[in-house]
């Protein structure tokens, strides 16, 4: 049984650091829930305070990263057109990374692109929609930095605490 929980442990890691990049997954929840499981473990010694602190730091990351795109375009002169936009570009550089001639870099240009067309489609001012767009994807940058760092950060106490 110990084995079967470290694997889903693994398995929910693995899939918060995807998430942390990938839209629809909410990525420091499942990497928390991974941590919950390998302490479960007598193999990875969880105490309540590290659940506590590490939970309520998933959860405030997972709200962060709602709340940032919209202000950071806000500030920059744009709205929901540029947000969506993002949101849409995201979407597409998924199917374009396995594929695509971006590859890994598409992950970073299509929310970017998909946020000047939003904006662009709304503000029919290119110099604005651009500068909207630009606060579009630093939000969506930042709040992915931030994910990406919280699940690598529990993996790094999982594997500390196996090995």
């Amino acid at each position: 049984m110990d084995a079967f929980l470290i694997i889903m442990a693994f398995v929910c890691l693995l899939l918060g650091i995807i998430g942390s990049v990938a839209p629809g997954l909410p990525g420091p929840p499942i990497s928390w829930v991974g941590l919950l499981l390998a302490g479960f473990t007598p193999w990875v010694e969880t105490t309540p305070t590290l659940l506590i602190v590490t939970g309520a730091i998933a959860v405030a990351i997972t709200l962060f990263d709602y709340i940032v795109p919209s202000l950071t375009t806000k500030r920059m002169g744009g709205g929901k057109y540029g947000i969506w936009g993002c949101n849409i570009g995201l979407i597409i550089s998924i199917f374009d990374l396995p594929f695509g001639p971006t590859g890994l870099l598409g992950v970073i240009l299509w929310p970017f692109i998909g946020a000047l067309i939003g904006e662009y489609f709304h503000q029919q001012d290119l110099q604005s929609s651009f500068k909207a767009a630009f606060g579009a994807f630093l939000g969506f940058i930042t709040g992915t930095l931030l994910k990406l760092a919280y699940c690598i950060i529990i993996l790094a106490i999982v594997v500390t605490e196996l090995f």
